[in-house]
């Protein structure tokens, strides 16, 4: 409901037009036509004016921040019962992304910019969506050129009213005795209603509207933050570096284990050869000497063949220290990308306290500014009363 603040501008507006009126009679059958009334109505005519031209970007503005917060609260979702994976393949052909104009217009653009990037190893655009969606866009859908002003011009129409009103008074004023001073001095005081009346409602209409103007804008940045941080959490593509990053590693991680593959067969091949061969070289060596010296050297063949078993049983070892130092490798990689994960998630905590700070730096140096302007004002009008 905080997006639809500005409508608290229509409700006062109503009470300090009837406030007006009813000082001037028309409530009462008392009133009439007079330079009064009629720049009252002028003025709160141009106010009027300008409330309605706020209000049409204002809720536009609501929209843009309604559309933020469900697309949001989508995402959410969706990445919850995707089990947390990436959510930009389902997203990243989607034309309805967002309802509102100005933001599909805006994410058609990010989606242009990463498709054309893309590597033939995955999305290749290491920009990030807040270069598009931004505060700057929440500006122009808001109007910040023209909000931005009005408080300035109500503050300014007041001090306008102000003079005009002094000056119709002091230009009805006239005489050189007591007598036609006072004949006078009913003009005075009308002018004088007339610079009063405009002075206050002027000013009390730039506090509020700059009040009202301040916390929507506020609203809606502190909804665009909390938008990005989601899409950057559930589906912000991978960029050129980390897909890059990411594809050598397994390539290396796959050619290592080719290398080690390759070992094991080799070592495999050659410890049956040389099994084979030792058997043969027993069996004739064995026949040679059985007859020669017709001895029975089963014995010694029989150990000859365990040694080769033995020689087996090393090459078998050999394999599982192979497999051990790829199941090393590969929680080497897990390791990795934890950290980089934790090194991302960092940096995103640290550009959301370096925006905080810059917003409240803004914030304090507005108020500042604004407060200087009224005092300035009321100070310029304490000296005109006076004089």
């Amino acid at each position: 409901m905080k997006r639809k603040l500005y409508y608290v501008l229509f409700f006062l507006y109503a009470i300090v037009v009837a406030f007006v009126l009813y000082l001037n009679g028309v409530f009462t059958g008392e009133w009439r036509l007079s330079t009064n009334l009629v720049i009252n109505i002028g003025f709160l005519m141009i106010i009027g004016i300008l409330f309605v031209i706020s209000s049409i970007s204002f809720g536009r503005l609501g929209r843009v921040i309604r559309d933020l917060e469900d697309v949001s609260l989508r995402l959410q979702e969706e990445y919850k019962n995707a089990d947390e994976q990436n959510l930009w393949s389902n997203h990243k052909n989607d034309t309805k992304f967002f309802e509102e104009k100005h933001l599909q217009d805006a994410f058609n653009k990010y989606r242009l910019r990463v498709k054309g990037a893309r590597t033939r190893r995955g999305a290749g655009s290491s920009c990030d969506l807040d270069e598009y969606i931004n505060e700057d866009l929440l500006d122009r859908v808001g109007m910040n050129f023209f909000n931005s002003g009005v408080p300035g011009t109500l503050t300014g129409i007041g001090i306008l009213g102000t003079f005009l009103g002094l000056s119709m008074g002091l230009g009805a004023f006239s005489g050189d005795d007591i007598f036609t001073i006072s004949d006078n001095v009913g003009a005075l005081l009308s002018g004088m209603k007339v610079a009063f009346h405009t002075s206050v409602y002027g000013i009390f209409f730039s506090l509020v509207f700059n009040i009202i103007y301040r916390s929507l804008m506020s609203n809606a940045y502190k909804t665009l933050d909390e938008f990005l941080n989601v899409f950057r959490q559930t589906a912000q593509p991978f960029s050129v570096k980390d897909d890059e990053s990411t594809a050598t590693m397994l390539v290396y991680q796959a050619g290592m284990a080719n290398t080690l593959r390759q070992m094991l067969e080799v070592m495999k091949g050659n410890s049956m050869e040389q099994t084979a061969g030792m058997g043969r070289i027993v069996d004739r060596f064995t026949q040679q000497m059985q007859t020669a010296l017709e001895i029975d050297f089963k014995k010694l063949g029989n150990v000859l063949k365990s040694a080769g078993e033995s020689q087996t049983a090393s090459a078998a070892n050999v394999a599982e220290m192979i497999e051990a130092v790829t199941t090393l490798v590969e929680a080497d990689r897990n390791v990795q990308e934890a950290i980089t994960c934790v090194m991302e998630r960092q940096e995103v905590f640290a550009r959301q306290l370096e925006d905080q700070k810059q917003m409240l730096a803004d914030m304090c140096s507005d108020m500042s500014d604004e407060i200087s302007s009224q005092l300035y004002t009321f100070e310029q009008m304490r000296n005109i009363y006076e004089k």
